[in-house]
């Protein structure tokens, strides 16, 4: 299949605004005679739905949560960058463009970065005037701060809470939608199913969480807001119900997923202490602005950090990467933190840790300056560790946060699928092989706010036949394949719980592929998922009660996505052969242990097609093109 991204020609300045002036329209008299369904209520699906349903769509809006308040996008913490230059430094679009290319390490589409950074402005605008309380300067500026990979202050925050204050506003939005009767939420509900009709995806199977029935809807277009995949991991720093269900249904019916092996492991996150931990705990990387991040020179140091003097501390990342410092983006912290604990500096009961220091800026500005910015997450760290991070320095430790891979997209955030858009988390389109910190939240505000709204618009203008009813065959075909595979999982009637079978799943793909990886490993890994989905469909233990609320169901059934994904993603790391970004292959690397990209053979987007289980996924390349950024080394030195 040829992956036709349809982007528009011209200057990538003026893309967009081409793309703008020519989509199509549809009149304020008929929009409510259009019905549009979206999936998820973070920050992606509940701008999308909100701004859908401002234009006079009837807008549907799905969440498995008890409230859309409660998605995972409630949980970011540090902030949302922008190209304002409020701390005039000479910050523009092209730069924040330029750095997210780079931080990518070259591995996302140019126009839609381009996109991304020249919104970015818009967002701020739309989040003051939703009263979203960012942080301010004393003369009512609002404040800005730095984030790894870049040079220039251009995160705005909200202290710690900047992904819950963001989320509120685009709720707000929304309510104010359902109160104008064009949004209804329908919250307790998983979409386990699209349905396709004369190739369009014209609706969804959605199970009612609370009652245990199965639903049909239809509508004109689909958006997939749903997140990422990182969870596939088991132990990660996204909410525990956070799954790949949605977008997974939506591959094995067409929808092309791209550069499913590209997951960011954080740098910044309290460290396991136990086997039967069910969650990680993300410390946000703004952290990294005041605090200094350190390892004793002596192995198996065991005095408190506050007697071991400072000659004889390890500033790794001030040392090995001097202009950035603390600073250095997610991938290179995390792999470096990685070393220095593999080489025996770590610290903590597994020597799997390493500090955060807040000494020094104490020392410097005082306490009071250290708790206005960083106090919520502060009291989060004592409470979580029992230990005061104004007194001793947090242990952190790298681990799974973000997928960078998901649905392929084009220009307008449609899928293969016509008619199924992707947005937000759940499409692959802007981070590359590493996403920048606080370039979470723009995007999925820029997707959500300004380009969904006008690309769904657009594709709602196009002809065809409109009789669609949920009485029609594919409905009915769709609802007996969900509860096919419900039934197929409740008769396992085996011994073991679905969370043993996530467990171990993680445990594999975390060890070979994870932090690195390389040939040996992802063959292994290959087998050995394979092996753990063969025991899924023959020992698992489902709790009865298909037509009520049940818990055991619901993970069991997002389990049985997660073992499909976790093979695909290894398919995707091992056909890679370079290092690029989060995803670093052992077998390609410089000789001073950096990534070692191939830009002749991938400087390209994978994007695999679903062959049924019993067939090997098929890859499809797109070519990335590079006109306005110079492919080079990246290095942060």
């Amino acid at each position: 299949m040829n992956l036709d991204a349809r982007i528009p020609n011209g200057p990538i300045e003026t893309k967009w605004q081409t793309w703008l002036d020519a989509h199509g329209l549809v009149g304020p008299r008929n929009r409510a005679g259009k019905d549009v369904i979206v999936i998820g209520t973070g920050l992606a699906g509940g701008a999308a739905a909100a701004t859908l349903g401002a234009h006079g769509f009837k807008v549907k809006s799905f969440c498995f949560q008890d409230s859309p308040r409660r998605a995972h996008s409630i949980a970011a913490q540090g902030g949302i960058n922008a190209s304002k230059d409020y701390a005039n430094e000479g910050d523009s679009t092209r730069r924040l463009f330029v750095d997210t290319m780079k931080g990518g390490d070259f591995r996302s589409r140019e126009a839609n970065v381009w996109r991304l950074a020249e919104l970015s402005e818009n967002i701020i605008d739309q989040a003051v005037a939703q009263g979203v309380p960012f942080n301010r300067e004393y003369g009512g500026q609002l404040a800005t701060r730095s984030f790894g990979g870049v040079l220039v202050q251009r995160t705005f925050y909200s202290r710690g809470q900047t992904g819950q204050q963001l989320l509120l506003g685009a709720y707000s939005a929304l309510e104010h939608q359902v109160a104008a009767g064009n949004c209804t939420v329908y919250d307790r509900h998983e979409m386990l199913d699209i349905v396709i009709i004369d190739g369009e995806a014209r609706g969804v199977i959605v199970r009612n969480l609370v009652t245990g029935e199965i639903e049909r809807h239809s509508a004109d277009a689909v958006v997939l807001a749903s997140g990422g995949y990182t969870n596939v991991y088991y132990l990660s720093t996204n909410a525990m119900g956070s799954n790949v269900t949605a977008t997974w249904r939506a591959h094995k019916h067409g929808a092309y997923m791209a550069n499913p092996c590209y997951t960011q492991i954080h740098p910044t996150c309290i460290p396991q202490t136990g086997e039967y931990q069910s969650k990680l705990t993300l410390m946000s990387e703004s952290l990294r602005n005041d605090g200094r991040v350190w390892v004793p020179r002596k192995g198996k140091d065991a005095r408190p950090p506050a007697e071991i003097p400072e000659n004889e501390r390890y500033y790794f990342l001030e040392e090995r990467y001097p202009a950035f410092g603390n600073l250095a983006p997610r991938d290179i912290a995390s792999r470096a933190a990685k070393v220095v604990c593999d080489e025996g500096l770590g610290v903590g009961g597994t020597g799997r840790g390493v500090y955060l220091d807040f000494r020094d800026v104490i020392n410097e500005h005082g306490k009071d300056v250290v708790e206005g910015r960083y106090q919520n997450l502060f009291e989060m760290y004592e409470r979580i560790t029992g230990e005061n991070p104004y007194e001793t320095p947090m242990m952190i430790y790298p681990a799974p946060h973000y997928a960078m891979g998901g649905l392929w997209v084009d220009y307008e955030l449609q899928t293969t699928i016509p008619g199924l858009f992707a947005i937000g988390e759940a499409n692959f389109s802007d981070h590359g092989a590493n996403r920048l910190g606080a370039s979470a939240l723009m995007q999925a505000l820029a997707d959500g706010y300004f380009i969904a709204p006008h690309t769904v618009t657009h594709h709602m203008t196009k002809k065809r036949d409109e009789s669609v009813s949920i009485s029609d065959p594919e409905f009915e075909a769709a609802q007996d394949s969900v509860e096919d595979h419900i039934a197929a999982l409740v008769d396992v009637g085996g011994s073991r719980s679905a969370q043993e079978f996530h467990r171990e799943l993680g445990n594999v793909m975390l060890d070979k592929c994870g932090m690195t990886r390389n040939a040996e490993g992802l063959i292994e890994a290959l087998g050995e998922v394979r092996k753990i989905k063969d025991e899924f469909w023959r020992d698992l233990r489902v709790d009865p009660g298909v037509e009520e609320l049940n818990q055991s169901l619901e993970y069991a059934n997002r389990v049985s996505d997660f073992l499909e994904m976790g093979e695909l993603m290894c398919h995707d790391a091992l056909r890679r052969e370079e290092s690029c970004g989060g995803h670093f292959r052992e077998e390609y690397e410089t000789e001073d242990g950096e990534a070692l990209r191939d830009d002749e053979n991938f400087a390209k987007v994978t994007a695999w097609e679903y062959q049924g289980e019993a067939g090997d996924p098929v890859p499809h390349d797109e070519q990335l093109i590079f006109e306005n950024v110079k492919l080079a080394t990246r290095s942060y030195k």
